[in-house]
């Protein structure tokens, strides 16, 4: 099948873009197109224009320091994955993008597309929320920040209004002593998790504080606190702030099994990455 007709623009500027957007209720941002394309060729998608943004310079930035990593709009996964910046002051990132479909589709997918294409099934919408991230977007009336709390609305639904273009997004960086983990099962790698999850441990002993967010295991991307759960009891505490639903690819019961042992996994990988990191 082939995309509806639309119209085409390519802009040199964000306020260009931002421009062309709000004169068209019906246009959308192309930027590495591995999310839109697909669906313009099954019209699931039917935009009356396209703003290619492309070509505006300086977008394509990865910037670290000591706060943390802000990645441009159209930088690509495989250049944020390849960035050894990024893996060492937010090992989250590297370790979730990793997992992200196929080196062919990292090559030209966009790590910040991915984030407000909003899909719950992915795997950086959750690594945003887990880190405190968070989303910056320009439109008509100029710049705004979205925490990562913020940004997710409902199912593919982010908060983005249709005039505002997302321009960056921030991962704060890992706190000293703190551990990570991520891990996802696929029917085949490349394939969207079935279920998947990602581990941010911080303190020891009593102070210690265990978060872990999840995919693919309802509407929306989620974090839940599971500071102070036994470890025999960390995949059911979850489970209480989840819904994983049945498909053509899993059933429920599946998932939550699959909630079960991931979790325990990355809490467990997360607290050996905290001890190593004390080292």
């Amino acid at each position: 099948m082939k995309p509806a007709p639309f119209g085409y623009r390519r802009p040199s500027t964000v306020a260009e873009a931002v421009r062309e957007l709000a004169a068209d209720s019906g246009a959308k941002v192309l930027a590495g197109g591995q999310s839109l394309i697909p669906l313009l060729s099954m019209r699931l998608a039917a935009p009356s224009l396209l703003v290619d943004i492309n070509e505006i310079p300086g977008l394509d930035a990865i910037e670290v320091d000591e706060r943390g990593v802000r990645i441009g709009a159209l930088a690509r996964h495989a250049a944020v994955l390849a960035d050894p910046d990024v893996r060492r002051v937010q090992p989250l990132v590297s370790l979730a993008l990793a997992n992200v479909a196929h080196a062919t589709i990292r090559n030209r997918g966009t790590t910040v597309g991915s984030l407000v294409h909003a899909d719950a099934a992915a795997e950086m919408p959750v690594v945003l929320l887990l880190t405190g991230g968070s989303v910056e977007v320009q439109g008509p009336s100029g710049r705004r920040t979205i925490a990562a709390p913020d940004l997710y609305v409902g199912p593919l639904e982010s908060s983005l209004a249709h005039d505002e273009i997302a321009v960056a997004a921030f991962f704060p960086a890992l706190a000293p002593g703190a551990g990570v983990a991520f891990s996802e099962i696929a029917r085949r790698h490349g394939d969207y998790a079935l279920v998947g999850a990602a581990a941010l441990v911080t303190g020891r002993g009593q102070d210690e504080t265990v978060r872990v967010g999840y995919l693919s295991a309802g509407d929306l991307p989620t974090v839940v606190d599971l500071t102070g759960v036994d470890e025999t009891e960390l995949g059911d505490a979850a489970l209480a702030h989840l819904d994983p639903g049945d498909d053509i690819h899993a059933t429920a019961a599946y998932r939550a099994q699959l909630v079960r042992v991931l979790t325990r996994r990355v809490v467990r990988a997360a607290r050996a990455h905290a001890e190593g990191a004390e080292r």
